[in-house]
């Protein structure tokens, strides 16, 4: 039997890991994930952690379910692959494309199948330059994003989100793509309502349109909540006045659906937990709950209808674009969701439950701010609970917290000093209270280091 310490030196020996300092982590050694059964795992020296991440927001359904096993190993029983080139396709992917029809607001009737949401995102900058083209108009190839958004990490999808240390490298972001600030409350609208905020969060869109000149503006791309940049949850005024100024402007809106589609936010996508309209929609992740790798593209009435009557050949596409395997499982999961209720258990149950239970976690002493959206929640941890001010950031002390979070059986993500969570959409009220009981543990034994170390 492999012990952890062997798997660790192989592991250093030949395995680069993404967004890591791979020196560090050889020396540190990583940790070994060898088992995962409903929102638990266990690793390779048997301890048990609840993942209250979902992977990486992905696995919405739990570990271990046996429906989707079945669907992929039968598929591989019949048919393991076949591309969607050569005018050819395969049940899976043309029974999944109809699926995505259903479950997607009325305007999407068509999807473009990738493997990932970084790709989906490829696949955006590509569809939305080929419809401005066939308007006539390939002036307008500008596509506006945010600070702090996070859309892929290949070289479009980096480009497009907003992350400093991401554009640090590579010479990022590519032209044509440029950011507005986040609609953050907690960092930038003090002294104003979270409504009044939302509006003028919105209008720094209509400057950089402006700015860059309404005929030379493509799109506008933005997560409903931004995940990976903290779980920031807009004000309920953002999203509204957003597509009001792209109506305006006639541009293309964007909803990055990766993180919040498929009932994270308590509806099927998080553009109809916030009340707006985009033409395209990205998605992956909890479309097969990360079983198998699967992302796309919906699109909207008004570019698909362009794109088929007007555009001849796309020339763009990957090999694995609807493997039948992938979307095999993708329709397991989805039937799952929908037979299970999942979307309306996080509507109407765990989300609000949730939500209680973080304005509970509000009152701990490192506690500024409790967002949540649906099963996803945020913590901002604080220097002064009463001003907001924050600690310093070359101390950590996110990472401080997330190391009890990872030595207390608890997976938890910081992002700069914000804790965050969004755990499987099967998660339990019994379960969500073991969660929170863990996370007030972690707290206070930050809350702890932080005055033994004189930082507060």
């Amino acid at each position: 039997m492999t012990s952890t310490r062997q798997w660790q030196a192989a592991d250093a020996a030949h395995y680069l890991h993404p967004f890591t300092d791979f020196k560090a982590l050889a020396a540190k050694g990583t940790r070994i994930i060898t088992k995962g059964d409903n929102i638990y795992l266990w690793d390779s020296e048997g301890a048990k952690i609840l993942d209250a991440m979902s992977g990486l927001w992905c696995v919405n359904v739990g570990y271990g379910r046996q429906e989707l096993i079945a669907a992929a190993t039968a598929q591989l029983e019949t048919l393991p692959f076949y591309n969607s080139f050569f005018q050819t396709a395969t049940p899976p992917a043309i029974e999944l494309a109809q699926l995505l029809a259903e479950v997607t607001p009325p305007s999407f009737q068509h999807v473009f199948f990738a493997n990932s949401g970084s790709e989906g995102n490829d696949t955006i900058v590509r569809m939305v330059r080929r419809y401005w083209d066939l308007q006539g108009r390939p002036e307008r190839s500008v596509i506006i994003s945010r600070r702090n958004a996070y859309h892929g990490s290949t070289m479009a999808g980096a480009s497009l989100g907003g992350m400093s240390g991401m554009h640090a490298q590579g010479g990022l972001p590519i032209p044509g793509i440029v950011h507005i600030e986040q609609p953050f409350w907690f960092e930038q609208g003090k002294g104003l309502s979270r409504d009044e905020f939302g509006i003028e969060a919105a209008g720094w869109l209509e400057a950089k349109i402006l700015e860059v000149g309404a005929a030379k503006v493509a799109a506008f791309i933005g997560e409903p909540v931004q995940g990976a940049g903290g779980v920031i949850v807009p004000p309920a005024t953002y999203w509204p006045e957003v597509q009001r100024i792209c109506e305006r402007y006639d541009i293309l809106l964007v909803s990055d659906e990766v993180i919040t589609g498929f009932g994270r936010t308590g509806r099927w996508f998080g553009c109809e937990t916030f009340g707006f309209r985009p033409d395209l929609m990205t998605f992956a992740k909890g479309v097969s709950s990360g079983y198998i790798p699967l992302g796309g593209v919906m699109v909207g009435e008004r570019v698909a209808r362009a794109l088929i009557d007007e555009g001849g050949e796309f020339n763009h596409g990957y090999t694995y674009s609807g493997h039948p395997v992938a979307c095999a499982v993708a329709l397991a999961n989805l039937r799952l969701i929908q037979r299970e209720g999942l979307v309306e258990k996080v509507r109407d149950d765990t989300g609000p439950y949730l939500a209680r239970h973080f304005e509970a976690l509000a009152e701990h002493p490192l506690v500024g701010e409790a967002q949540t959206c649906g099963l996803m929640g945020a913590l901002q941890l604080v220097k002064d609970k009463r001003s907001g001010e924050a600690f310093d950031k070359a101390l950590e002390v996110g990472m401080v917290c997330r190391g009890h979070c990872f030595g207390n059986g608890l997976i938890m993500r910081a992002v700069a000093d914000r804790m965050i969570i969004a755990p499987p959409l099967v998660i339990t009220r019994a379960q969500i209270d073991e969660m929170v009981a863990l996370i007030r543990q972690c707290l206070d034994l930050t809350l702890a280091d932080v005055k033994r170390r004189g930082w507060m």
